[in-house]
């Protein structure tokens, strides 16, 4: 196997153990998986975030936030080159806020976001997240309402159809 299948590899490893630590709500478990500066974030919706300081706090805002968070990755693409990697997914996304006063679970919420994330490989040789940048993906409402046409609905039960409508 060469060194460059190896590194990937160990990417995409890099990558998913990001996601299940936010997953977990785990933030040190997250912070581990984050260099030790310069680094940035770009959540759905916020403005940019610089300095490890700020952005730990911005995942934890977010873990404090949500009671519930599963990532379905789809469409991953990982590239090495040197000593930086990049990865590039959809972020499907399933999350939820607190339970019901009567102890049911709270409503869940899916969500699509395109996300970025660039990798560096740190001092001890293991892979670190250097930058995520996530955007929400918007859907063509006149294409799902032709798709219910053909399928014979009525197109969005009494929605005006058309224009873009984000996800998340």
């Amino acid at each position: 196997m060469s060194g460059a299948r190896t590194d990937v590899e160990a990417v995409a490893a890099a990558n998913t153990a990001l996601y299940d630590a936010l997953e977990r709500g785990d933030l040190d478990a997250m912070a581990e998986h984050w260099l030790a500066e310069d680094v940035s974030v770009v959540h759905p919706g916020w403005p940019v975030i610089n300095g490890r300081g700020e952005v730990i706090r911005s995942y934890a805002l977010i873990m404090a936030n949500t009671e519930y968070i599963q990532f379905f990755l789809t469409d991953v693409e990982v590239s090495v080159l040197g000593d930086t990697a990049l990865v590039t997914c959809t972020e499907n996304i399933l999350s939820g806020g607190p339970a019901e006063a009567d102890g049911s679970a709270g409503p869940l919420v899916g969500g699509l976001v395109v996300a970025t994330n660039v990798f560096r490989r740190a001092g001890d040789g293991g892979w670190k997240v250097w930058s995520h940048h996530g955007s929400p993906v918007l859907i063509d409402r006149e294409d799902e309402d032709e798709d219910e046409d053909e399928r014979g609905g009525d197109g969005g039960e009494g929605e005006d159809g058309g224009g873009l409508t984000g996800i998340g």
